[in-house]
């Protein structure tokens, strides 16, 4: 694919950023003084308090005498505790993804019969328009899968006879055909990516009815559609603790502001894939896997403890690495002394990689799991509980299931739609006002000095208007 190339030319651009920046600084001392939620987060990293749901909680301390306490994470759907949803599915070898998503969106688990329909109706939905593919993922193709997703979404607002419509009947309509549609569109556009920027063969898979979403995902993104049941099972449950994780996480915060402005449901989904894509959020499983990769370059033997430790130690003086200081994997702002995602991941990780020879990069995440703590304590002189996140050994797993990197973030979006789904619901149902937080205005007034008497001397202080004055 052709590049565009922008008529901005560097040194003009380079020109407009200095002038940008000399009037959009604002000092950390001003965050302080005027008390600022800088990232929403109150003073001890909490959250700060801005809505009710009755989706989901996550859980990984609890307050005494107005001190944090860390303890085990738990993360809870409807309710039910979702590591006892996938040690059911395990036990009674069974797909689970769906009977969340009906959990997320109904607020209680279906029976049989309801289950068995709405896993129909959502194999009958992945379906798109009719020439959807060739005119929306074909003729305009993505480097970004995220990206191609997202736009999408919204153009697939123009096939809808009544996008506009906030009406409970017609999100639930609109969120269902979403959950459904979401991973067929991440498949197309990546074997339209594979085509157009990797040059290599471009499959396109009838939809099978037969299949549930991840045994579908699986048999859309591979060559030869083969999988075996295990490995269909394995993407399953990274899907269900993927599915939801309560109304605070950014991608949907971001589906419930949007929301709460009375938006359309392509709109207000396509602003959460957006937030997603960010790799401080959905983007996160790659920068893990990235910091590996580098270590694995830079050092003899990634299953020595030492060897691994030192460098670890370089990441966190932002002596190696990305230079940001981060042991990505590691730290969650609600989870202390476990993740329960990463926990579930790590079990099955640790037994899938003695089947098909990943015992190594099993052992490498060990290892950074186990040493990050303390030598964070020794360099840092940071006493508070760190634990490995979803992140750390996510990126194991679809490695193993041989899943691309550029899928990472776009599976985690497939799973995340339902919670996305539920909280856009909830908002529209109870939320009943526009999000409307305040920020504080920090500039000086000046008064407008008209064009002829300005000059080119920029670093010139603006004349200031004194308090009696304004």
């Amino acid at each position: 694919m052709a590049d565009y190339i922008s008529p901005i030319d560097n040194e003009s651009l380079s020109t407009l950023c200095e002038e940008l920046l000399k009037n959009n600084r604002i000092s950390p001392e001003d965050y302080r003084r005027f008390d600022v939620k800088r990232g929403l987060r109150n003073a001890d990293g909490t959250g700060v308090m801005t809505g009710l749901t009755r989706i989901c909680a996550v859980e990984g301390y609890y307050i005494d005498d107005g001190e944090r306490v860390p303890k085990d994470g738990r993360l809870v759907y409807r309710g039910i505790d979702m590591s006892e949803i996938v040690k059911n599915c395990q036990t009674e070898n069974r797909f689970g993804f769906e009977e969340v998503a009906w959990l997320l969106l109904f607020g209680d688990l279906p029976t049989q019969k309801q289950l068995d329909r709405f896993s129909s109706l959502l194999a009958e939905c992945r379906e798109l328009p009719d020439e959807f593919i060739e005119d929306m993922i074909m003729k305009a193709p993505s480097p970004d899968i995220m990206n191609k997703v997202a736009r999408s979404v919204l153009a697939l607002y123009s096939f809808d006879e009544n996008p506009d419509d906030t009406s409970l009947e017609n999100v639930l309509r609109q969120s269902v055909q979403l959950m459904a549609q979401i991973p067929t569109i991440m498949a197309y556009a990546y074997q339209v990516k594979r085509r157009a920027y990797d040059h290599k063969s471009m499959y396109i898979h009838q939809n099978d009815k037969s299949l549930k979403t991840a045994e579908s995902i699986l048999h859309s993104i591979r060559s030869d559609r083969k999988f075996t049941d295990e490995e269909a099972k394995l993407l399953d449950i990274c899907m269900i603790i993927h599915a939801e994780h309560g109304g605070g996480n950014n991608s949907t915060f971001t589906t419930r502001c949007i929301s709460s402005s009375g938006t359309d449901t392509y709109s207000a989904i396509a602003a959460g894939i957006g937030s997603l894509k960010g790799p401080k959020h959905g983007g996160a499983n790659i920068k893990v896997h990235k910091m590996v990769d580098d270590m694995k370059a830079h050092i003899s033997d990634p299953t020595n403890e030492g060897q691994v430790a030192d460098y670890l130690a370089k990441i966190i003086q932002k002596q190696a690495g990305d230079g940001s200081g981060l042991i990505y994997g590691m730290g969650h702002a609600v989870y202390t002394l476990s993740d329960p995602r990463a926990v579930i991941l790590k079990e099955n990780a640790r037994s899938y990689s003695q089947k098909c020879g990943f015992q190594d990069d099993f052992r490498t995440l060990e290892l950074i799991e186990q040493l990050t703590p303390e030598l964070f304590l020794k360099y840092k002189g940071e006493k508070k509980k760190i634990c490995a996140n979803v992140d750390l050994y996510s990126g194991l797993i679809y490695d193993m299931l041989r899943i691309p990197q550029e899928l990472f973030t776009p599976l985690f979006m497939s799973a995340r739609i339902a919670g996305w789904s539920a909280h856009r619901i909830e908002e529209l149902t109870s939320g009943s006002r526009i999000m409307r937080p305040a920020y504080k205005n920090v500039s000086l007034p000046r008064r407008f000095v008209p064009i002829s008497e300005r000059i080119d001397n920029h670093s010139a202080p603006a004349e200031y208007i004194p308090p009696e004055e304004r």
